[in-house]
Parts: structure tokens; C-alpha cells; sequence
């Protein structure tokens, strides 16, 4: 067993011993092969798809909505919040008599802090950034069509979207006088709803701590994020896969400074940053976990 394998296992063996009722199980790595998907689930939720570990899943969003569809069982509920899905999600839907609800829609604009989607009114997602109305309609879509063995009430599923919280996705920390947003963010998909959302929430000018890893696509998250960022941090991250300060500058290509780590980039751009300035720190879970351990030191 790889260490993954055998942590999915044992978190199945915890849930089975807290006899417990409900389990939402990430399918991570593509789908199809992925450890979790070892499990018939009752229903299945499909996100937007975009191209990210595609030496192991495929060059384009055709092969990698194959691999994704591995996770659909037949017959069972299954939702896609793809607005524009590749066309192998719905012909493996078609092959299994899989009834595939389709999102499309992801309702009215905030407003006042709330949005409207099917003709009801919702509290916005606790998380920023517009693309979590679309997160939160696959979610409310897959909710409702369980509702015959799954009866929530709309207060509950409220409850939820106010209290959602979720570690490096938009994490903002207050530390030194400034202000910190932490976000995973290490695709071209990722860093454009990392940047739409930054522009939404008129944060000023941003000083930016970037680590990213060598597989990932560096041109296009720095494209993306270059409207948004004034001054640029490089840190170097371990292991064979990542990426040296100055290779990720070179690929970036956009001027700024080189660090040995992470720690080190944080620290640098901290001292060069205003008071009340945001500092944004992305590229990896490696770079913002690293960031975590620092900013609670």
C-alpha cells in the first residue's frame, strides 16, 4: 500500500467503527484510479474541470473528464457543476444510465450578502470570491436530490454555507500589522478565481510569496495573478519536484526577489512590506502550509 492507500483505509476503518451516517469522500487524483473511489457512493458530484496533473491524466479536458468520470456508478444520482462538461463526463453518464444533473446556472449576483438560486434566497458562502456561488450550486443541486433519504431543512443547509470554512482556500490572517491571504492556488483555473476574487475584495496593493512546483503550469498562474500583484517574493521548495527560486522567476518571468525557502521569502517580504499592506502567499500546499507554521510561530 502507498501511504495515501493506506490513509484513505484507515479513515474508512474510523468511520465505519463511529458508525458513521454520512460521508463526503474527496475522489483527488483524477477518478477513475483514485484510492477513495474504491467506494459505490449513492451519488456523486463532478466540479468544473480544468488541466492540472496531466502527465497522469491527459493533455486535454476530454481525457481528464474520462478519468473524472470513473467516480459515477450506474444509475446512481450524480451531478456535474461544469457549466460546459466534457463531452466523455456525459457519454460515460449516457453508458451507465446514469441520470447526470446538469448546473448551469449559479443564480443571481450578491447582493446585500445573499444570492438567489432557483427561486430561492441563500446566505453567500462563508468563502470569497464569485466562483463559490458555483461551488455552492453543484452542492445545493446534489443536496436536494438526496433529499428523500437525506431530509435536510433550509435552515440547516444555510447554517452551512455561513459557517464554511476551509484552511488555504482564501485564508486570511491578520499578523505584524498586516494583512495575509493564503490560497493554494497551483493552476491557470485556480489563480484566475484566486485573482477574480482578490480584485473583488479591493485589497490594495499586493505583495506576493510564490513556491510552486516544477509540473505545474508557473507561466500560466503567473499571468493571472500579475494584475493583481505590485512586488514579488520567489522561495525555493523541496524535494525533486520543486521548483528553485530562480527557475520559478525565470518562468514567471516578472522581476523580484530570490529566496532560499519559504520562511526566508515571508520574512523578506514582511520587512519590505507597509503596515496595512496585503501579502499574499500561493503556489502550493507546500508554500501555504509552510506559511501556516511560520505565521503561528
Amino acid at each position: 500500500l502507498t501511504y495515501f492507500e493506506f490513509g484513505t483505509l484507515a479513515a474508512l476503518w474510523v468511520f465505519r467503527a463511529r458508525a458513521v451516517q454520512i460521508q463526503v469522500l474527496e475522489v483527488g487524483l483524477g477518478g477513475r484510479l483514485d484510492a477513495v473511489n474504491l467506494i459505490d457512493a449513492d451519488a456523486a458530484l463532478i466540479t468544473p474541470i480544468g488541466l492540472d496533473h496531466q502527465d497522469w491524466l491527459g493533455p486535454d479536458r476530454e481525457a481528464i473528464g474520462r478519468e473524472k468520470a470513473g467516480v459515477l456508478r450506474t444509475a446512481q444520482i450524480a451531478v456535474c457543476a461544469d457549466p460546459d462538461p466534457p463531452a466523455s463526463i456525459l457519454a460515460q453518464a449516457r453508458a451507465l444510465g446514469c441520470p447526470l444533473l446538469r448546473v448551469d446556472d449559479f443564480g443571481s449576483p450578491a447582493l446585500h450578502g445573499h444570492w438567489q438560486w432557483r427561486a430561492r434566497r441563500w446566505p453567500l458562502p462563508a468563502l470569497p470570491g464569485a466562483h463559490q456561488r458555483r461551488n455552492a450550486a453543484g452542492v445545493l443541486t446534489l443536496v436536494e436530490a438526496l433529499r428523500p433519504r437525506l431530509p435536510l431543512d433550509d435552515a440547516a443547509i444555510a447554517e452551512g454555507l455561513r459557517q464554511l470554512r476551509l484552511p488555504g482556500r482564501f485564508e486570511r490572517r491578520q499578523h505584524a500589522g498586516r494583512q495575509w491571504v493564503l490560497d493554494v492556488a497551483h493552476n491557470a483555473e485556480g489563480a484566475q478565481v484566486l485573482a477574480d476574487a482578490l480584485a473583488e475584495a479591493g485589497l490594495g496593493t499586493i505583495r506576493l510569496v510564490i513556491g510552486m512546483l516544477s509540473d505545474k503550469p508557473v507561466e500560466a498562474v503567473a499571468q493571472a495573478l500579475a494584475p493583481q500583484v505590485a512586488a514579488w517574493h520567489y522561495a525555493s521548495l523541496p524535494g525533486p519536484r520543486g521548483l528553485a527560486a530562480a527557475t520559478l522567476a525565470r518562468r514567471c518571468a516578472r522581476p523580484g526577489a530570490l529566496h532560499a525557502d519559504v520562511e526566508s521569502a515571508l520574512a523578506a517580504a514582511l520587512a519590505a512590506s507597509a503596515p496595512g499592506q496585503t501579502l499574499l502567499v500561493c503556489g502550493s500546499f507546500l508554500t501555504v502550509a509552510a506559511a501556516q507554521t511560520w505565521l503561528a510561530a
